[in-house]
């Protein structure tokens, strides 16, 4: 069983999408009360954690934020309970009264062209030093 950090916040993301790693390194920026642990969607850990907590495993193109207590959020409503918890992004809850399909629908538009539209790694990104607490393992 993973032990996850007391406390903190897990988002599983894409570690190949060039999109997916610029939004880690706005949330990691951003994240001023330390909630967010981060795992790359390819890694081993992530793939447990998905096991261990029964995410469906359609969601794997999605972004996947699970919250202690909670079981967890993916897509549109990752987004928009990721970007609550970071003051620059907060904004992004006026989408939450909207139908949870229609933003769905909006998210997977966006998700189906991030590779065309961002670009993709060969591989997922390597933490700096600094950032290296940061990443599960």
């Amino acid at each position: 069983m993973v032990n996850f950090p007391e406390n903190k916040k897990i988002i599983l993301f894409d570690g190949v999408c060039n999109l997916c790693n610029d939004a880690i390194q706005k949330i990691i920026k951003n994240d001023k009360k330390d909630l967010f642990r981060f795992a790359h969607l390819q890694s081993d850990l992530a793939r447990q954690i998905i096991n261990e907590r029964g995410i469906d495993t359609a969601n794997l193109e999605s972004v996947i934020l699970i919250e202690p207590g909670v079981a967890y959020y993916h897509k549109s409503s990752a987004v928009i309970e990721i970007a609550k918890d970071l003051k620059s992004y907060s904004w992004l809850r006026i989408f939450k009264p909207l139908p949870e399909g229609f933003r769905d629908s909006i998210y997977e538009f966006i998700a189906r062209n991030r590779y065309k539209w961002f670009g993709k790694k060969e591989s997922c990104m390597i933490p700096t030093p600094e950032l290296q607490a940061l990443f599960l393992k």
